[in-house]
């Protein structure tokens, strides 16, 4: 159970980490990989970028999201409000990424109406499946660290 519990965290971790940086990139002018991370009807129709203040609130929401789950595998005596927000925090994290799997029906998820555009394309073979990673990984923690601090509990107590 350590192994999935201590694997599932370093793989979010990392991966919230990147997705942070690229955002932190984007805010500050960098154009790698932003040429399709937008949803339109079409490619003919060229998206509005959103500016550098709503792509930092992203990067430090994705950031967050990394500090929420280090937390939960730093240390296991934590006060209670720290765990609390650690284990629904990583709830919160499994229904963001679940919901964006599924999508609006439109232009994101699973269930995208428009998939023939460059976002659709990438969509359907990154950044869904993705989202389904994430939030398959985000069960095991959660599900794990319920085990974890069940027996460590078990084994203080006795």
């Amino acid at each position: 159970m350590y192994f999935l519990y201590y694997i599932s965290s370093i793989l979010l971790i990392l991966i919230f980490l990147f997705i942070s940086g690229l955002h932190i990139y984007w805010a500050f002018g960098g154009s790698w990989g932003s040429s399709a991370v937008f949803p339109t009807k079409d490619d003919t129709i060229e998206p509005k970028m959103p500016g550098p203040v709503p792509t930092l609130i992203v990067a430090l929401g994705l950031f967050g999201f990394a500090l929420i789950i280090l937390l939960n595998i730093i240390d296991h005596n934590l006060p209670l409000w720290v765990d609390n927000i650690c284990k629904y925090g990583i709830l919160a994290i499994i229904g963001i990424f679940l919901l964006r799997a599924i999508g609006d029906f439109r232009y994101v998820g699973l269930f995208k109406k428009y998939r023939k555009t460059k976002f659709g394309i990438n969509d359907s073979k990154y950044y869904t499946p993705l989202c389904l990673f994430i939030a398959f990984l985000g069960i095991i923690l959660f599900y794990s660290s319920t085990v974890v601090k069940l027996y460590e509990f078990i084994k203080e107590a006795f």
